[in-house]
């Protein structure tokens, strides 16, 4: 029998080392250990590279760092420098604040399948819990039904059900395009397929949408999407609405390109090849 391939973890941060910390700590404890993590830095301090280096040391699996400097919001290049970095055949993106269940690579290894792309699914935390996961170091991962169901009554997590049921994969495709449930926070991809599309496009200004403008190229170059609930849940840490000065021009293009179906992303991840701007690989 063939081994599984490796999947590729790519985690996507910026200046948050307590929420990193939580985050690799998830990933460490993953029952399924056939994965590598790259963390793709949009130009944190020194702060996050000791937080890496510290954890690296005990970390279960292989883990890169891949850091560019801080010239504002850059997550599509970030993001597809971690792919370039990446040695898997399959691409799982998560956030930095995103911390995954125990059986995330798992569910994600479950759900993968050649001509299709997976879109995960969040449970959001309020504020107050979120301030205490990060002081307390409290594992959502290992919590008991009794705990889940509290926080859930209290208001802390936005949905419990999610948490107790794992749904097999049948009835997960979606035949048509929606735009419902598009975050790269938490997306499975294969890398013939990010290729096959130029990865993401670092032409976009700003936050906003360059995960929907993946989707939707990858969608129109026959990429079949599957729902990723009730299977690839991640705890969302709370964080501050960001700044979204360019959110609604990104969304004209986003709409502008999928009416057209377009299926190439002008600067991705091609423009890399036989040059780089980034800093060191570790």
């Amino acid at each position: 029998m063939q081994p599984s391939p490796i999947i590729s973890l790519v985690i996507t941060t910026y200046d948050r080392p307590d929420a990193l910390e939580a985050v690799l700590e998830g990933c460490f404890a993953q029952d399924d250990k056939n994965f590598e993590i790259i963390i793709a830095d949009d130009g944190s301090t020194a702060n996050t590279r000791e937080c890496i280096d510290r954890l690296r040391a005990r970390s279960p699996v292989p883990l890169l760092h891949v850091w560019q400097p801080d010239e504002g919001f850059r997550a599509a290049m970030v993001r597809n420098r971690g792919t370039l970095a990446a040695t898997g055949q399959y691409i799982v993106f998560l956030d930095g604040d995103c911390i995954p269940q125990r059986d995330f690579i798992a569910r994600h290894r479950a759900l993968a399948e050649p001509g299709f792309m997976v879109s995960g699914s969040r449970i959001l935390l309020s504020k107050e819990l979120t301030a205490q996961v990060l002081r307390d170091h409290i594992s959502l991962p290992t919590l008991g039904l009794g705990a889940k169901l509290r926080y859930r009554f209290a208001g802390h997590l936005n949905k419990v059900l999610q948490l107790l049921v794992r749904w097999p994969d049948v009835l997960r495709v979606r035949r048509r395009f929606t735009w419902r449930r598009i975050k790269s926070c938490n997306l499975g991809v294969w890398r013939a397929d990010l290729e096959r599309v130029n990865g993401f496009d670092e032409s976009f200004q700003g936050w906003g949408h360059e995960d929907a403008d993946l989707v939707v190229r990858l969608f129109h170059a026959g990429v079949k999407r599957k729902d990723g609930a009730f299977a690839t849940e991640v705890f969302h840490l709370w964080h501050p609405e960001a700044q979204r000065d360019q959110a609604a021009s990104n969304r004209r293009v986003v709409l502008e390109r999928a009416s057209r179906k377009i299926t190439q992303a002008e600067k991705g991840l091609r423009e890399h090849l036989g040059h780089s701007r980034a800093g060191p690989v570790t």
